[in-house]
């Protein structure tokens, strides 16, 4: 992909010039300052960051657009993942609504990887030894649909993607916005070579500002970018909070006589309890393959609950002990997800760019599918795009550092398939925070979903308060007698992890950061800043923050991250030193290394002081199949 990079290059400045800046020894051994580091600088038309199912549906549009109009225009994918596809994540059965728009003969495409079409829906309800079925919502039906590797798809439009002309850049993480007089003018790429003192190592490499017409962050849920976005420009105004799930789920091969080709189940009630809102896929993919995971709200109360555990003792019901003897487990995988709904959903252009897919939320939590709207809201921002970089003061505005409107995206998306998509269902998962309680809330949606469809005079809001904020104290809580594993039935966490791929460059600076930003509020509350500030956003990662952060999450919460981290990345040791970053005896230890990317820490941490910021490019998991 460098190669590719810089055959395609004609205007930009060559990054090895550049990386030549730091080739003494005297500058390698030294504190990495960002301020005084002259960067490689490329100028492009626009710059998509997040190579998923939104990002490039976005770009093959933009590139259809050029070759129905004529005017040629230059698209930048950045993917922080090593290859297209490997940080990609979901259930998945997938609405070809989009895609039949995008490509109408993708059928045609020998290698496409939508081989399954799904055959049957069915939904149970789970008590810890028996289940029966029950009416799924008309939205869960999948006649239509395919079951698929949504890693596997995201892999195969990349290759239409870069057939059109679209510059596809693997292992280039977006790591900050680039600021003009008005707005975003571009993004800026992650450093390699730092290590985790901070000082730059004999591989250090700068990173590069891809200087943009138009940027559209493609990031999935709660990206760091698009975090910053909705910070800085407040698009949070006026809308509800998003609130998040936790997506964590295996894919088995099992024995060919109980592998149902197509067949889809969703499931409730059981390992959760009934105040917490959650529910259960088993997907039957092709070549006996199984796809099964749970969804957790992230708005549940007892911090001793553990996604992963409850994900391993659901493996335990007769069901499953049923289904997976004989089998093999093949993947294992974890990812936030948005479930606020319309509600929920930001305003969606900023100066200069917009959010589009998960970065904006888009997911019909009662159809537990987002790829579809992530596609055509993609290939909507791409159209008000064209329009913007191909106007005759388009060049006129990038030179002077003034940000392009993209605000008749906006409007788009109001007069699309999209909205309805979620309007339909806007009620269904806020109706579970309502006086109704979870029993009513369950009670609620049938009715909405079966009869009203929507059609209701009233929305519900979500909570006022964060999912984080939803978390009681340790002391109000009991703690959660989990089993012991039986593998190869159920296993400990670290042997799950190890099917996830995951690697991280070496002595490298720690992607997440203890950090309390100086206005109160500005990491965890979306939209919560006052007004737009262009300048350096200020934070503390002192001692004093690390130390805050052990007194809160230990004292009050019992280590919280501990157990609902599905990477293990938290953990809350003994420090026999007494340093001045420990509470009660305990300090925080990161295993960074470990990270798969699912920011549930950001999310959910109680104290709200981690932010998830991107390691160096290529690094984190390597999905395949999931």
């Amino acid at each position: 992909m460098l190669r590719r990079l810089a055959s395609r290059r004609t205007h930009a400045v060559s990054l090895n010039a550049v990386r030549r800046l730091h080739a003494s020894s005297q500058v390698r051994r030294e504190l990495f300052d960002p301020s005084n580091v002259e960067r490689a600088s490329d100028e492009v038309d626009v710059c998509i960051v997040g190579g998923g199912p939104a990002g490039l549906s976005a770009a093959i549009r933009l590139k259809q657009l050029e070759q129905e109009k004529g005017k040629e225009v230059r698209v930048v994918v950045l993917e922080k993942g090593g290859e297209v596809g490997s940080h990609i994540l979901s259930g998945a059965v997938i609405e070809p609504r989009a895609l039949n728009e995008l490509l109408p003969d993708w059928a045609s495409h020998p290698d496409h990887p939508l081989k399954q079409p799904a055959t049957s829906s069915h939904m149970r309800f789970f008590t810890k030894s028996m289940s029966f079925p029950i009416p799924h919502p008309p939205q869960m039906s999948n006649d239509g649909n395919y079951v698929v590797s949504l890693s596997r798809v995201t892999a195969w439009l990349a290759t239409i993607a870069e057939e059109l002309g679209v510059e596809i850049y693997p292992g280039f993480a977006g790591a900050g916005l680039v600021y003009g007089k008005d707005g975003v003018v571009g993004v800026r790429t992650n450093e390699v070579g730092v290590d985790r003192e901070g000082k730059m190592k004999d591989s250090f490499e700068p990173g590069m500002e891809f200087r943009a017409k138009v940027t559209l962050l493609a990031e999935g849920a709660h990206g760091s970018l698009s975090k910053e976005a909705i910070r800085r420009f407040n698009l949070r105004e006026g809308k509800d909070l998003q609130t998040y799930g936790i997506g964590v789920k295996e894919v088995w091969r099992v024995d060919p006589s109980k592998h149902r080709p197509g067949d889809t189940l969703h499931t409730m009630g059981w390992p959760m309890d009934w105040k917490t809102y959650g529910g259960g896929w088993v997907y039957h993919m092709e070549d006996e393959m199984v796809s099964l995971g749970l969804v957790i709200g992230l708005d549940y109360a007892n911090p001793y609950l553990s996604p992963y555990r409850e994900l391993q003792r659901w493996k335990h019901h007769p069901y499953f002990r049923n289904l997976l003897e004989g089998a093999t487990r093949i993947a294992y995988g974890a990812r936030s997800l948005n479930e606020g709904g319309l509600q929920s959903v930001p305003k969606l252009h900023f100066p200069g760019g917009a959010l589009i897919g998960c970065a904006g939320g888009f997911v019909n939590i009662a159809k537990i599918k987002g790829t579809h709207n992530a596609m055509k809201t993609g290939m909507l921002a791409a159209e008000t795009a064209y329009d913007a970089v191909t106007s005759e003061d388009a060049a006129e505005k990038q030179e002077q550092e003034k940000s392009t409107d993209m605000s008749p995206y906006e409007e788009a998306f109001k007069n699309s398939w999209v909205y309805q998509d979620l309007h339909e269902v806007r009620n269904l998962r806020p109706s579970f925070n309502t006086a109704l309680g979870m029993w009513g809330g369950i009670a609620y949606s049938g009715f909405d979903s079966l009869f009203m469809k929507g059609r209701t005079p009233w929305t519900f809001h979500n909570p006022t308060t964060s999912d984080a904020q939803h978390t009681k104290r340790a002391s109000e809580c009991r703690p959660i007698d989990y089993p012991a594993y039986e593998s190869p039935l159920s296993t400990d966490l670290l042997t799950s992890l190890a099917l996830t791929g995951t690697n991280h460059a070496e002595d490298q600076l720690v992607h997440l950061r203890v950090r309390q930003y100086e206005k109160s509020g500005d990491v965890g509350k979306e939209g919560s800043g006052e007004g737009v500030s262009l300048g350096e956003e200020k934070f503390s990662e002192s001692k004093e923050v690390k130390k805050n952060h052990v007194a809160v999450n230990v004292g009050d919460y019992a280590g919280l991250l501990g157990r609902a981290c599905p990477a293990q990345v938290y953990e809350y040791v003994e420090d026999e030193s007494g340093s001045e970053e420990s509470w009660g005896g305990k300090k925080l230890v990161i295993n960074s290394q470990n990270c798969i990317h699912c920011k549930l820490c950001d999310i959910k941490v109680p104290s709200q002081d981690i932010t998830w910021t991107v390691p160096e490019g290529g690094g984190g998991p390597k999905y395949t199949i999931t």
